[in-house]
């Protein structure tokens, strides 16, 4: 008798595995395919913008049409990824209405040009799916969370190509020092099939050559902490002013419909004023341009802040995470031109470091560089990720993230972030 309850536990974790393997896979098979469907929206979106310049005119309408899809449904007090976060750290649901409603909102915001990305929207679609799928099969309270994990990880491996980052990224993102080891299984099988779901349906995976670089050494150590402190913060500047601006109209301008108005007006005089056009977009131009070592002006860094902030503070949707990468990126970039050194690399850790100290997330961070960079430059990586890390203290994109435990000492905290 007693051997069979020393199996028990065992026959569990098989049940949990047979259990999580068929739920995982079928969150991932819908929030696969309309996270590859919102991505092809996003690119036609772009493709539309850049080819007919004058779709950026049209913005304070298509932020007058959010503002309107938002409030018809009821949905004014959706909180986007921060609602995904609590449903899955306190007991906030994510509505049916957030799926549908993030994807058209951030197509259209692509359409106009504003400075958005499209990581921070799939994690809200795929949270809702999740979490939708969960309802459907009657999962309780504590699987419904996991379910809301499976189709965060599905939908942005589908959307950015990163299946290992995004496996570990929505157990890390929630709750920083703790990891959600029970997701594990359901999470990283979401997001490889999320990945195969988008190469089937056309979608390249993100990647970008690093050329040429110095073997790590000594030389390379001090590289990677200056740039990694450097980059922290940058970090910090620029969630103080995504949450500063964003309260800051909302407080002066409490009517969303003015809100969404006055904020396209000063986007469009903004954009005027570079004619080129470098800050409009989620970035990704701007990042390869880093890489194919073109001119970039010192301040694009700066100026991708300034756009974001106005573009997000207004109303406008999508996500944080590209324009994030981007002005790692370009930061990146000038510390190379400065230092004369590989513009490459330095872009790479550049990237590596502002969405770590943005998200708090170094695991997810260390397998993000895997699969956009490749592993030759690792130790670059590691070392300047762990500082930007540690530097950036408790500031984070999202108002929601807990900190469960201190960053500088073995100690319970418990904390909300900056």
């Amino acid at each position: 008798m007693k051997r069979y309850k020393g199996l028990a536990p065992l026959w569990e974790n098989v049940r949990y595995f047979c259990k999580w393997t068929v739920i995982s896979l079928v969150i991932a098979l819908l929030a696969g395919f309309f996270g590859s469907l919102f991505s092809h929206g996003v690119i036609l979106a772009n493709a539309l913008c850049n080819t007919h310049r004058w779709t950026l005119f049209l913005m304070p309408f298509a932020g007058l049409l959010i503002v309107w899809l938002y409030r018809a449904c009821h949905e004014e007090k959706n909180r986007g990824t921060d609602m995904v976060i609590d449903s899955i750290s306190a007991h906030e649901d994510v509505t049916a209405a957030t799926a549908p409603l993030i994807f058209v909102s951030s197509v259209l915001s692509h359409a106009v040009c504003a400075s958005v990305g499209r990581e921070g929207a799939a994690l809200q679609l795929g949270g809702s799916i999740g979490s939708q799928i969960g309802h459907l099969l009657k999962l309780d309270e504590k699987d419904r969370k996991i379910a809301v994990m499976c189709g965060m990880s599905a939908c942005f491996a589908a959307v950015f190509g990163t299946p290992l980052a995004a496996g570990i990224f929505s157990m890390e993102v929630i709750s920083i020092g703790v990891l959600y080891y029970a997701a594990l299984v359901p999470c990283v099988f979401a997001s490889f099939l999320g990945a195969a779901i988008a190469g089937r349906m056309g979608l390249l995976p993100e990647h970008y050559e690093l050329g040429t670089f110095m073997e790590f050494g000594a030389a390379g150590m001090g590289i990677a902490v200056l740039l990694g402190a450097l980059c922290a913060a940058v970090g910090i500047l620029l969630c103080v002013c995504l949450h500063t601006g964003t309260h800051f109209s909302r407080e002066k301008l409490p009517n969303p419909y003015v809100r969404v108005v006055v904020g396209s007006i000063v986007f469009i005089v903004l954009t005027l004023l570079f004619p080129e056009r470098p800050f409009n977009g989620s970035g990704l131009q701007l990042i390869e341009r880093c890489f194919n070592g073109e001119g970039i002006v010192p301040y694009a860094f700066l100026g991708k802040i300034l756009f974001t902030t106005v573009a997000l503070s207004a109303g406008f949707k999508g996500g944080e995470i590209v324009p994030t990468l981007c002005v790692g990126a370009t930061f990146g970039y000038l510390f190379a031109t400065i230092l004369g050194l590989p513009t490459g690399l330095c872009a790479a850790i550049g990237m590596s470091c502002l969405f770590v100290s943005v998200t708090n997330c170094p695991v997810s961070t260390v397998f993000l560089a895997f699969e956009l960079f490749g592993f030759a430059a690792m130790p670059y990586f590691a070392v300047a990720i762990a500082v930007s890390f540690t530097l950036s203290g408790y500031y984070s994109l999202y108002s929601s993230q807990k900190f469960v435990y201190s960053k500088t000492r073995t100690e319970y905290v418990n904390r909300k972030s900056h």
